[in-house]
């Protein structure tokens, strides 16, 4: 649901029928830069930013990106600001601006509930974005791909407008070190009062009551529930336990040790709602059944009406959904983050070997940089999806990008914001999807091949 599917206008058709409506929170800025030269049709984002509360920052942001009637289709977007250790200031701006428009949105005219979903792999961006959607009233903040221990204090912290760090890997020669990402919202407050904000619910995406347990005995603050997600679910998957095994084709292999023993999740005393192949009126049953508080559905609401996705995407994987013919493959290889990645293989995009082969390697979005320690001791970054050569002259190893795939690009690439690249080249999509998006006709009313957001909840909900 990454990048934009998961956009302020599904959350929040799903906040308005009684349910949590999510946005997708990772690379928002992203988004808004882009939608902003693209003229933004209906005047939303900047509906929203007459209500943020640094009108400097907007106007700033307004004056930099905005183009009246939208840019040109053969030329290339501008370059978004990418966070480094350091900050920089104007990317935080953005980052900070970005989610709190999306909440805004999200939330505008009801009093529905909406959340927002981070990856905690998304390290540099992480709290200068969880502090743009407090700032919004986010209800909910759900992080997923990683073990998110300091996320319940710096929630607390945010909240109250207090300088806040969290923790990221540095490799280094003798391998790596932890050190800290600072984020001080008083330098965009400037001494401006601002009231305390209210600390939103903060629920863990995690694939084991071992790590469930972990969780509540680290975490830095109050954790108030789980979400507890399977290897059939779309996006990111937790990886196997143990040493990788791949099936013939290449797909790693889930055993009975990765089964999530729900009774154990019960014993920690937390609600929690499960994901992964539960898109159905059974599956909530049946995680009813199981102690769960409900489900978190993903994949159904991808390909609804009210989703970002780009049209044709959409209705190619609801036509192949419909005449049994859609491909849905784990990929081991696929995400920078080194976590199994799920897709679906449609022609034209990045799961087809011509076009992958063809695409210009280069990393200009960084959402998925690692960070790495020069001779001189100043930090550099890499991606195992960038430039071959680049990615070895910084230290890493060339077979680690063997099969990998620029997700930072493609998933823009998915809601119609693909770059077009110096060379002329437009960068391609990656569609993912989990099981469930073999299901889809079970939404969409006869004679059509279009369900909405309304359509999921009434075939789930009865």
């Amino acid at each position: 649901m990454g990048i934009g599917v998961s956009g302020w206008t599904l959350a929040r058709a799903v906040s308005m029928c009684g349910h949590l409506g999510v946005v997708a929170g990772t690379s928002l800025d992203v988004i808004l830069i882009r939608k902003l030269q693209d003229g933004d049709i209906g005047g939303n984002i900047r509906r929203a930013l007459k209500s943020f509360p640094f009108q400097d920052i907007a106007e700033r942001i307004l004056d930099k990106y905005f183009v009246e009637g939208g840019k040109p289709a053969e030329k290339p977007y501008k370059p978004v600001v990418m966070s480094t250790i350091e900050g920089p200031k104007k990317a935080q701006e953005n980052i900070v601006a970005a989610n709190f428009v999306e909440v805004f949105l999200a939330k505008e005219n009801h009093d529905g509930m909406v959340g927002v979903n981070y990856l905690e792999k998304v390290k540099l961006t992480m709290l200068p974005a969880i502090y743009g959607a407090l700032l919004a009233g986010v209800t909910y903040v759900i992080i997923g791909a990683g073990i998110p221990t300091e996320i319940p204090g710096a929630l607390d912290n945010l909240a109250k407008h207090k300088p806040t760090s969290y923790p990221t890997r540095l490799l280094t020669k003798e391998g790596s070190k932890n050190i800290r990402l600072e984020f001080d919202p008083a330098e965009l407050i400037q001494g401006k009062a601002m009231p305390d904000l209210e600390r939103p619910q903060f629920l863990p995406i995690i694939a084991s009551a071992v790590l469930g347990k972990r969780l509540l005995k680290t975490a830095n603050g109050e954790i108030n529930g789980f979400v507890i997600e399977g290897s059939t679910a779309g996006g990111h998957n937790a990886p196997p336990r143990g040493v990788m095994q791949l099936t013939d084709d290449g797909q790693p292999v889930y055993g009975d040790r990765d089964a999530v023993d729900l009774e154990k999740i019960k014993k920690l005393g937390l609600p929690f709602w499960v994901a992964g192949s539960y898109g159905s009126k059974e599956g909530l049953q049946n995680a009813l059944d199981a102690g769960a508080a409900g489900i978190q559905v993903g994949t159904a609401f991808a390909f609804c009406k009210e989703s970002g996705l780009a049209d044709e995407l959409r209705n190619a994987v609801i036509n192949k959904s419909l005449s049994g013919d859609l491909d849905i493959f784990t990929s081991p290889k696929a995400s920078p983050t080194g976590f199994p990645f799920k897709v679906a293989k449609l022609p034209g995009t990045l799961t087809d070997v011509s076009v992958y082969n063809n695409r210009k390697r280069v990393c200009d979005l960084g959402y998925l940089r690692e960070a790495y320690e020069r001779e001189d001791g100043s930090f550099g970054y890499l991606c195992s999806a960038e430039a071959v050569n680049a990615f070895v002259n910084k230290g890493g190893k060339q077979e680690e990008t063997k099969g990998r795939m620029c997700i930072c690009n493609a998933l823009a690439a998915n809601i119609g914001l693909a770059q077009r690249n110096s060379d002329g080249d437009v960068e391609p999509a990656l569609i993912t999807c989990g099981n469930d998006g073999v299901n889809l006709k079970q939404f969409i009313k006869s004679g059509t091949n279009e369900y909405s957001a309304a359509d999921v909840i009434d075939t789930i909900v009865g």
